[in-house]
Formats: C-alpha cells, structure tokens, sequence
C-alpha cells in the first residue's frame, strides 16, 4: 500500500520560504513521477508542480513559475517543494501525488497534506 507523508509546512511571513517534504513508502519511488498540488480553503486543488521519474524534466504552474522548485531524491524517496518569495494567495494545504507517467494529469496516489500559511 501506497502512504506519502507531507511535512514541511507552518506559518510565515510574505516574502519568506518554506521547504516542502514527502517520503512515500511502499512502492518503488524511482519508477513514478511525483506532482505537488494545492487546496486554498474554498477553492479547487490546483496543480502547483510536477517532475518526471530521473527529475530530469519539471513543469510549474504559471503562478508558481520563478519561485517554486520541485526536486526529488530517489536514494530517500522523498520528493520536495522549495517555495521562495512566498505571497498570501499561496496559503493552502499542499499535497504531494504518484504518476505513473510524466507529464500526467492521472495522480494515483494522495498525501494527507501539509498546511502553508502566509501572512501578509
């Protein structure tokens, strides 16, 4: 059974940054693309990042784009998400997801999420 555990997020101040983690665990990590999404309180989920199975390729919401950067260590099977330059409207609970291909728009597998709370 798939179990990805989100941690990393917490409160900060706008301008500041968080990093992101998610270990997932029984599956080989190294054969699926990983995609962190987001949950603002009211709204839709709304994808925020992917990166393929090497890491070699990524892609970002245009909202994100210049501010977040997705990266994945195969050895730990944790993927994270370094999110710089953070603004309120980025306040949300984060989730990391599985692909089995990339770029996908099928995620299989769901964290618990993280909450990132930006205060302006």
């Amino acid at each position: 059974q798939v179990h990805l555990v989100e941690s990393g997020g917490g409160l900060v101040q706008a301008g500041g940054s968080l990093r992101l983690s998610c270990v997932a665990s029984g599956l080989t990590f190294s054969r699926y693309a990983m995609g962190w999404f987001r949950q603002a309180s009211g709204k839709e989920r709304e994808f925020v990042a992917a990166i393929s199975l090497t890491g070699g390729s990524r892609s970002y919401a245009d909202s994100v784009k210049g501010r977040f950067t997705i990266s994945r260590d195969n050895d730990k099977n944790t993927v994270y998400l370094l999110m710089n330059s953070l603004k309120s409207e980025d306040t949300a609970a984060y989730y990391c997801a599985t692909s089995k291909i990339y770029p996908s728009s099928k995620y299989d597998d769901w964290g618990q999420g993280t909450q990132v709370t930006v205060s302006s």
